[in-house]
């Protein structure tokens, strides 16, 4: 059970958190890549991060098209075709640079799609940005650790050139299992994680995983 907040309203937020860990037992907290025309390093959400943080909480992000792009760039092109793969790179980076990824340590982030562009775009970040002052702030030991250590999971991401990219990027402990249903069918996920990965790697991917971040789950 994922709880919605209501960001950007962060009292209703923080409100919604101390409700749905202490009442309804949630598993976690689910949030959109962006909220409107601003992304989650944004400076006034820290205090819902770090609430979050404080009950070493999963946060699961799922990307949405920002209002500044929404229908606007493409006409006649579905965001979800292409836009919202992209918001989940921006998201990640908002928050790396913002320097949350190091700060709140105890919090277990998940974004969708097998990273969206995130693989792809790693690397390029890290090589065109290590000379900015900032980066040795916010990544110490380099952004691939902090990108690395996050979680992925495959909803729509499973085709095999997604896969590749993920797989090559980040350890197969950070993988999750992800559908996108009813969207696409769950099947369709199934076959190609299957054809991606074998074995002890399967497993991890189809539950051990999830798993570890959730060990209620395991227990029952």
């Amino acid at each position: 059970l994922f709880a919605a907040l209501p960001m950007p309203d962060v009292e209703g937020s923080l409100a919604e958190i101390e409700h749905a860990f202490d009442v309804l037992g949630a598993d976690g907290v689910g949030l959109m890549t962006n909220f409107g025309d601003k992304w989650p390093g944004e400076s006034e959400y820290r205090p819902v991060f770090e609430e979050l943080n404080r009950r070493k909480a999963v946060v699961y992000f799922h990307p949405v098209a920002p209002a500044c792009c929404a229908g606007q760039l493409l006409p006649g092109i579905q965001e979800s075709w292409a836009e919202v793969p992209f918001d989940t790179g921006r998201a990640v980076l908002s928050l790396l640079f913002a320097g949350a990824f190091l700060e709140f340590r105890d919090i277990k982030w998940i974004f969708s799609h097998s990273g969206g562009t995130v693989p792809v775009i790693a690397c390029r970040t890290g090589a065109l940005s290590r000379h900015f002052p900032k980066v040795k702030e916010i990544a110490p030991d380099g952004i691939d650790h902090e990108l690395t250590r996050l979680h992925y999971e495959t909803a729509n991401g499973y085709h095999a050139p997604n896969m590749a990219a993920l797989l090559a990027y980040v350890p197969i402990t950070q993988v999750l299992f992800g559908t996108d249903y009813p969207y696409l069918p769950v099947g369709l996920n199934v076959e190609g994680i299957i054809q991606a990965v074998s074995g002890a790697d399967l497993e991890a991917i189809r539950c051990g995983n999830a798993h570890r971040i959730f060990p209620r789950l395991a227990a029952d």
